[in-house]
Formats: C-alpha cells, sequence, structure tokens
C-alpha cells in the first residue's frame, strides 16, 4: 500500500473480510454503519467522532494500566496473616512453581502486548493529531493489527473475579486498587479497540489535524 503521504494513496475500495466481495467506500453519516451486501457482515462505519477522541482515551489506558501493574490486586486475610497479590508477584509466582508457559502467557498477554498497542498509538496519533504521518507508519499499523487478538486483558479480569469468589469461602479478601483500575482498564480498552487499525490509513492520507487549533500552534 502507498505511503499516506503520496497522493496517489487510495483507500476508496474496501474487502469484506467473510466473502472477499470488494465495495467502493462511500460517505457515511455520524454513527452509520456499511455492510456486505452478500453476506451482511459489517464492513466499516463512521468513526469521526470517535477517532477525534481517541487520544485521550487511550492516554487515560496508560495512565490505569500503570497503575493496574503497580498497585495490588487484592489483599487476603487468613487466620491473622496478611498477603498481597499483584500482576507480577503472579508472573513471579508462576514461573517459581514451574509453570513457564503459563507464566510468559500471564506476561505477554496481559502487559506486553496491551502495552505495546498503547504505545502505538501514542506513537501514530500525536503526529496524526497535528496533520503529521510519523515515521514506519504502515509497519506500526501492522504491528498493532497482529497484535492486537493477543491482549486478553478482559479475560484476566473475568478470571480474577472467578478466583475471588472461589477464595471468599476461605480467607477475607479486601480488593485493592489494582482490582478496580483493571476494570476500568476493561472498559476503556473496549473503546479503543473498536476503532479498527486500518481505518488510520483513512485518517493519515486526509493530512487533516484532529485537533486544529494545537497543529496551529505546533507550526
Amino acid at each position: 500500500m502507498p505511503h499516506p503521504s503520496h497522493s496517489g494513496a487510495n483507500t476508496a475500495l474496501k474487502l469484506c473480510p467473510h466473502c472477499d466481495a470488494v465495495y467502493r467506500r462511500t460517505a457515511l453519516a455520524p454513527g452509520e454503519r456499511a455492510y456486505c451486501r452478500r453476506c451482511g457482515t459489517e464492513l466499516y462505519r463512521n468513526n469521526e467522532r470517535r477517532y477525534r477522541v481517541l487520544l485521550p482515551v487511550v492516554l487515560a489506558s496508560l495512565i490505569v494500566f500503570v497503575l493496574s501493574n503497580v498497585f495490588p490486586i487484592v489483599t487476603m486475610e487468613i487466620q491473622g496473616a496478611s498477603t498481597q497479590a499483584t500482576v507480577w508477584e503472579a508472573v513471579r509466582v508462576l514461573a517459581l512453581e514451574e509453570m513457564l508457559s503459563v507464566s510468559l502467557l500471564v506476561l505477554a498477554t496481559i502487559i506486553l502486548f496491551p502495552l505495546l498497542e498503547l504505545a502505538l498509538l501514542i506513537y501514530l496519533l500525536v503526529p496524526m493529531g497535528l496533520g503529521r504521518v510519523p515515521p514506519g507508519f504502515g509497519l506500526a499499523v501492522r504491528v498493532m493489527r497482529l497484535g492486537r487478538p493477543w491482549g486478553m486483558i478482559e479475560v484476566f479480569m473475568l478470571g480474577i473475579v472467578a478466583a475471588l469468589v472461589k477464595l471468599s469461602a476461605m480467607a477475607a479478601i479486601i480488593p485493592g486498587v489494582a482490582l478496580w483500575s483493571f476494570g476500568v482498564l476493561t472498559v476503556l480498552l473496549a473503546i479503543v479497540v473498536g476503532l479498527d487499525p486500518a481505518d488510520l490509513w483513512e485518517y493519515a492520507e486526509r493530512g487533516e489535524p484532529a485537533y486544529p487549533a494545537a497543529a496551529r500552534e505546533a507550526r
């Protein structure tokens, strides 16, 4: 695909991911969606409003992500003894218990891949918000699309809730800061993943700053 900064770049065609039918993009009103006539799959939607607020949501996600990994998830009290559990402690304990593969899986899906996506989005959205395309734009979008299915914070959150329900019969469970921040992070990431990384090509080709006032000050 041509670089977004080239005038000949074109995203006018859209390929259905299920039946491979090809359509020409048409302008949609805010909130509208386009569907495949052959199989009914959603092709694309008007994400203009979401794109404009995506950077603040990503920045908020990064802050909450740090809180989720720094503070304890829960504090457990058993017969007067108290212990705290963090994500990093869980990874370390799994490795010590000779479950290295599970430890690496937790490390990758709960920490590394979500952090990678947030970092790449910030790298792309900050200059794009000023009307510029960052170097390595295409590679960053492709890496983000490949890594997105491996971010499983919502699965981790469900696992935590299930574990706490079972442990509550054996110990006093005190929710930690990270438990609440993981809940907030799950909601924020749901907003982030609502935008297909491939749509960033269209916004990059327009060359229009998402924040015109900031773009004028930068110049």
